[in-house]
């Protein structure tokens, strides 16, 4: 019941302590048109951090409850934090105006030619010169918004890594189009698509095409997911869907969990430090979010290495150790502990030795360092 009472109260408090308004004045549109930013908590206080940007179609129902989502998620650690821009549709006729297509081409026209390039030409451009943002995009839409979200895939070189489309009404050729350019893609995208038992045969059939389309490519580089929620309506989905697309885009991103342990890592024969490696370094590269690989993490994988003998790969454990906490004692105890393992307590002691003169970290400290050096230097002198 604690996480159902702190999601509505992160809920509560994503609607009014980081959101603000802005208005752009729009060249493309020939109007000004409003916007909502959502600034993560750390944002004032880590003027060096720069952030993924989540850009929402419907902003204006769409922005609170995947703000609240974000909040819930990153105080679990889940998620990283991110900078959220609602876009409003929903003064006069807006919304069927910016989404309006060649019904013959499937593709934007007139207004909606428009607003095509409002958001890739002027919005995105105007965030990333005003705020610290990450490399990394993503955009959702609903129903229209959502079919229209996906003329950004159509680009040769798309302008989102993520795209997040609730029960969206596919423009014409787009069950086709999308997994041819999904069999051609030569970067990680990531594609989350859902639907409501509720929703009627016109939307759910090009869908279910469309999701069929997509397995055929069977591309690896694209990160895809498909959900149909039973019981829930056209615009209850959403609800249920918002969770379940960030949670998938950010998959890599969440702390090691039993889950990931035993169904990627403790099946491997080796390489564990390695994987660790690789997890941070796709957070990094991929998602554009960099974080020190966190302790718990860390202790997992090196109790791993303890388990399965593995002691040679300590050293790269070491060299993680140092690259991410470099003033810290860790790296220096992974190499100790190596050597322990392997049955070279003088050089051990040595390594430990060098780790009490560095910072603790963790659970390491000094009086922790004097207790190994003591024991390798009288398991040293027994073996003599």
């Amino acid at each position: 019941m604690r996480k159902v009472y702190l999601l509505f109260a992160l809920i509560s408090i994503s609607a009014f302590a980081q959101k603000k308004f802005d208005n752009i004045q729009s060249e493309k549109l020939g109007e000004e048109r409003r916007i909502t930013i959502g600034l993560p908590e750390s944002y004032e206080a880590n003027p060096e951090k720069k952030y993924p940007v989540l850009y929402l179609l419907d902003g204006d129902y769409l922005f609170d409850p995947f703000s609240g989502a974000v909040s819930y998620g990153t105080y679990w650690g889940d998620l990283p934090e991110m900078i959220i821009i609602g876009i409003h549709q929903n003064k006069n006729d807006e919304r069927e105006d910016d989404t309006t297509i060649d019904q013959n081409e499937g593709l934007p026209f007139e207004k909606g030619a428009e607003f095509f390039e409002f958001v890739g030409a002027e919005l995105v451009p105007y965030i990333e010169k005003k705020y610290r943002t990450s490399p990394f995009r993503i955009i959702a839409g609903h129903d229209l918004t959502a079919s229209f979200v996906n003329f950004y895939l159509y680009k040769e070189q798309p302008l989102f890594n993520a795209y997040i489309c609730f029960s969206p009404e596919l423009a014409p050729k787009m069950e086709v189009r999308i997994p041819e350019k999904f069999a051609k893609v030569t970067e990680p995208v990531f594609y989350y698509l859902s639907a409501a038992d509720g929703d009627n045969k016109k939307i759910k059939e090009p869908i279910e095409k469309l999701d069929s389309n997509i397995k055929l490519a069977n591309n690896p580089l694209v990160n895809y997911k498909y959900d149909l929620f039973k019981g829930t309506t056209h615009y209850t989905q959403v609800l249920h869907a918002i969770p379940s697309a960030l949670y998938q885009i950010f998959e890599v991103y969440k702390p090691i969990n039993s889950a990931e342990y035993n169904d990627k890592i403790a099946v491997l024969e080796t390489g564990y430090a390695d994987y660790l490696e690789n997890k941070y370094n796709t957070m990094s590269k991929v998602l554009g979010v960099q974080i020190p690989v966190r302790m718990s993490d860390f202790k997992i994988i090196e109790n791993l290495i303890l388990k399965k003998n593995a002691y040679d790969e300590l050293g790269k454990m070491a060299e993680i150790g140092n690259v991410n906490y470099p003033k810290a004692m860790l790296g220096e105890y992974e190499l100790g502990l190596m050597y322990e393992k392997m049955g070279d307590p003088k050089r051990a002691s040595k390594k430990y030795q060098n780790a009490s003169q560095m910072e603790p970290i963790g659970d390491l400290n000094k009086d922790v360092m004097y207790e190994k050096i003591d024991e390798m230097n009288t398991l040293a002198k027994k073996t003599k």
